[in-house]
């Protein structure tokens, strides 16, 4: 399974799940580093020293900075928030990961279902 580092403002349900999907999460609280204003370049920098993938719900800061480092860094999933169903948002993060494989270098888009 699949390694995360999920940035502060990533729903902690959706975290719950993707750990009973026997994914590896670590917050950013867990991690001693949530509220402290830290820059979106050193949060992808310290999940990278982790070799872990950033989950974020932070997509156009992340989106450039996935350009900007080449695809240097452990992955990095952004996703559209969607507070529906956590449990249904997990599942396309898991599934969006088992399709590719490995997340290394790799910008994976998660967005939420139309619903209609």
């Amino acid at each position: 399974m699949a390694s995360f580092y999920s940035n502060e403002n990533f729903p902690k349900r959706v975290v719950e799940e993707l750990r009973r999907l026997g994914h590896d999460v670590l917050t950013s609280y867990e991690a001693g580093r949530a509220n402290q204003k830290i820059p979106d370049d050193q949060v992808l920098a310290y999940a990278t020293g982790q070799n872990r993938a950033v989950l974020t719900l932070n997509r156009h800061d992340f989106i450039r900075l996935h350009r900007e480092t080449q695809g240097a860094h452990a992955g990095i999933i952004v996703c559209t928030r969607d507070d529906a169903d956590p449990s249904a948002f997990a599942q396309r993060i898991h599934s969006s990961l088992a399709a590719c494989g490995n997340s290394t270098g790799q910008l994976i888009r998660i967005v939420r279902p139309v619903r209609g």
